[in-house]
C-alpha cells in the first residue's frame, strides 16, 4: 500500500494525476488545496468530482505556507497513521504576467510555501519529495533545446524566479536530511481542465465568440506545449526514481511550435477561423521554450506521446462538453 501527499491537487496538473494513481487500488492519498480564487472554485470542484468520494482519498483546504495548521491538520486526519511514502508538491501560484502584479504573494505561496512541505518531509520522515517546477527558469538561455545540465538559467520574472528557488531549497534539504528531491520542470501543459487563463484555453473562448485573438509581438515565440496526460506520466516515473539524491528533469514534449501555429490547430479543431489582435510583446515572457528531453528519456523512461494536433483536439473536446462549469449541492468547501 503506497501513501501520497500531493499538494494542488485540485488544479488542473493534479486532478489528472490523482485520477491515474487512483486506478491502482493499493493507494491512498492526503490531498492539500486551498481552492486559490485565481480561477473559479467551481472549476475546482468539478476536477475533483471523480474522486471527493473516494475513501482513499483525504482533502484537506488548507495553505501549504500556513506550516502549523497544516500539520496540524496531516495529524488529525484519518489517514495519520499511515507513513507517506512521498510528497508530490504541484501547489503554486503560476503564471508569469501574475507575478508581476503580487510578487510578494508568489514569493509567500511558492518559495515559503514549498519550504514548509519541505520541513513536512524532514519531520514526517517522508523520503521522496516531487517539485513542480517549470521551464520559464531557463528564461532567456539562448542555448536551445534547453538542458538540465546547462547550469546558466535566466529567469526574467518573479515566478520563474520562484520556481529557481525552489529547486535550491530542495538541494539544500536533500544535502541535509537524505531527501530525495526530483524537481520536474514542466514545459507548457494544456489539455482538458487546463487553468482559464492560459493561451490555448482562452483564445479557444475568444474564437468561440467571435473575438480578436490577441498575439504579441509577431506571433512567432514558440512554446513546447505538452499534453497534461504525459505530464502525469513523467511525475509517476518520478515517484519511483531512487538512482541519486537530488535531479532535475525536463518534462515536455520536445516539438516546440509557433503561437501562430498553435492558433492554426485551434482553427482546425473549432472549424472556425480566428481574428488576430496583433500586441506589443509583454514583460517578463520568454521568446521560445524548447525541452531537450533525453536525460528524462534515460534515466525515467519518460516518452511524450500525444502530438499538438491530437492535444488541441482532445482539449476542444472537453471544452466543447464543459462550456457552463455545473454547480454541486453536495459539494462544500469544510473538508
Amino acid at each position: 500500500m503506497k501513501h501520497y501527499l500531493i499538494t494542488g491537487g485540485a488544479g488542473f496538473i493534479g486532478s489528472h494525476l490523482i485520477e491515474k494513481l487512483l486506478t491502482q487500488a493499493d493507494i491512498h492519498i492526503t490531498c492539500i488545496d486551498n481552492f486559490d480564487s485565481y480561477y473559479p472554485v467551481l472549476q475546482k470542484l468539478n476536477n475533483i468530482e471523480s474522486f471527493i468520494d473516494d475513501p482513499r482519498v483525504v482533502l484537506l483546504d488548507e495553505d501549504i505556507s500556513q506550516h502549523d495548521i497544516v500539520v496540524k491538520r496531516i495529524e488529525e486526519s484519518r489517514f495519520s497513521h499511515m507513513p507517506f511514502d512521498a510528497i508530490i508538491h504541484l501547489a503554486a501560484k503560476a503564471g508569469v504576467r501574475g507575478s508581476l502584479q503580487t510578487t510578494q504573494e508568489y514569493y509567500q505561496t511558492n518559495v515559503m510555501g514549498t519550504l514548509s512541505m519541505l520541513e513536512i518531509a524532514r519531520n514526517f520522515d517522508i523520503p521522496q519529495f516531487i517539485f513542480a517546477s517549470s521551464s520559464s527558469v531557463y528564461g532567456t538561455n539562448p542555448r536551445i533545446p534547453w538542458a538540465e545540465e546547462d547550469l546558466e538559467t535566466m529567469p526574467i520574472s518573479p515566478y520563474a524566479s520562484s520556481k529557481l528557488s525552489g529547486e535550491v531549497i530542495g538541494q539544500v534539504y536533500a544535502h541535509l536530511y537524505g531527501i530525495r528531491f526530483v524537481a520536474l520542470r514542466f514545459f507548457t501543459v494544456y489539455g482538458p481542465r487546463q487553468r482559464p487563463d492560459l493561451a490555448i484555453h482562452k483564445f479557444t473562448e475568444l474564437i468561440q465568440q467571435h473575438q480578436p485573438v490577441p498575439l504579441y509581438g509577431t506571433g512567432d515565440t514558440s512554446r513546447d506545449y505538452t499534453y497534461v496526460e504525459d505530464i502525469v506520466e513523467g511525475i509517476r516515473l518520478a515517484i519511483d526514481y531512487q538512482d541519486s539524491p537530488y535531479e532535475i528533469f525536463n518534462l515536455g514534449s520536445g516539438q516546440p511550435i509557433s503561437l501562430k501555429h498553435m492558433v492554426t490547430h485551434l482553427e482546425q479543431a473549432l472549424h472556425m477561423e480566428a481574428m488576430i489582435d496583433y500586441l506589443p510583446e509583454q514583460p517578463g515572457d520568454v521568446p521560445q521554450t524548447f525541452a531537450d528531453i533525453a536525460k528524462a528519456r534515460t534515466k525515467l523512461g519518460y516518452r511524450a506521446h500525444t502530438s499538438i494536433a491530437e492535444g488541441i483536439q482532445r482539449f476542444v473536446d472537453w471544452k466543447l462538453g464543459h462550456n457552463h462549469i455545473q454547480e454541486h449541492d453536495s459539494f462544500n468547501l469544510t473538508f
